[in-house]
């Protein structure tokens, strides 16, 4: 679906044009067009590629869609991929953004993302009208920076719930659910993580170095799209490390409280062995034990039996088995 369909001369907005004069208008000098699609079906990439002279393999990948983060040139055109992520309904969702540049011209598809994290950037691009005048490249860089700010919040919920979760880490039966958070929570940081690594080594292709000729005058701005990235790759390393940790100490915890049931059960396995005992003595019957005839001998047994089973019983209170 199209979204925009702009031209642009010396950083102004000149007008919204209809997809057949995007070829005319990039023959002007000082002129790009900045074309938004959602959700783009093949027929529009066809078009597309027609009206940009978009290179077949760039296309296939946008049309395929699933592709990891990169940037590939060719000739004097760039192709983008980056990942949008966003919390929805407390889950980690991906999508995606391909991008086209050009020395006169931009291309950007959505797919699987909200088009609400979006609105404002054209509308910052306007109101930058000597940044604009850097052309495409200051495009590319509005929007990378875009999505990356979207990560933020996301990051954000990753930690939050990290850390309800440690406050249940040493509480009482809680130990298999903290597991299951835990592996849960790792899964969407391995998620995020997916995203921001692979852009990150790709943004780092446009400054210092071989840069792309349309990028020289930007640099500084992927730069900085870049330390950002890297600032959310190293949180993203802290949680998981710290998930590892709170897995190890969850599991010592369930260690930590088998040991204290099978104390408990090896004390009261104690206190009945010493009442089986006795029993067992005394329910032999032979005609030569001494007490077997008198007539307080069972009531003897059973205040043997019952004061050494509270002895047994405090020692073990005492030591913390019971």
């Amino acid at each position: 679906m199209l979204l925009n369909c702009v031209a642009y001369e010396d950083g102004q907005k000149l007008a919204d044009i209809p997809v057949e004069e995007i070829s005319d208008y990039m023959e002007k000098p000082e002129t790009f067009v900045w074309v938004a699609l959602h959700e783009a079906s093949a027929e529009e990439l066809a078009v597309m590629q027609h009206e940009f002279g978009l290179h077949e393999l760039a296309v296939e990948d946008a049309s395929r869609g699933h592709q990891r983060p990169k940037i590939e040139e060719y000739g004097d055109s760039l192709f983008v991929v980056v990942k949008t992520v966003e919390c929805r309904d407390g889950d980690v969702v991906l999508g995606e953004v391909d991008i086209f540049v050009g020395q006169n011209y931009v291309l950007s598809s959505r797919d699987g993302s909200s088009t609400k994290g979006f609105l404002g950037v054209r509308a910052r691009a306007e109101r930058e009208p000597h940044m604009l005048r850097k052309g495409p490249a200051f495009v590319l860089y509005a929007l990378m920076d875009a999505i990356v700010d979207r990560y933020f919040p996301v990051l954000e919920m990753l930690e939050t719930e990290l850390e309800k979760i440690e406050e249940l880490i040493f509480s009482q039966g809680k130990q298999r659910d903290n597991i299951e958070r835990l592996y849960e929570l790792k899964g969407k940081v391995t998620t995020v993580r997916h995203a921001v690594v692979p852009m990150m080594e790709a943004v780092g292709r446009l400054y210092g170095g071989r840069v792309p000729s349309m990028c020289l005058d930007t640099q500084d701005y992927f730069r900085d799209v870049h330390d950002h990235l890297h600032r959310i790759s190293a949180a993203l390393d802290t949680i998981r490390d710290t998930i590892a940790t709170a897995i190890q100490v969850n599991l010592s915890m369930t260690a930590i409280e088998e040991s204290e049931v099978n104390k408990r059960l090896a004390a009261w396995a104690a206190i009945f062995a010493i009442v089986t005992a006795f029993a067992g003595v005394w329910g032999m019957n032979f005609k030569a034990m001494p007490e077997l005839e008198w007539k307080y001998g069972y009531p003897m047994a059973l205040s043997i039996m019952i004061f050494v089973c509270w002895i047994l019983h405090r020692r073990f209170k005492r030591a913390g088995w019971l």
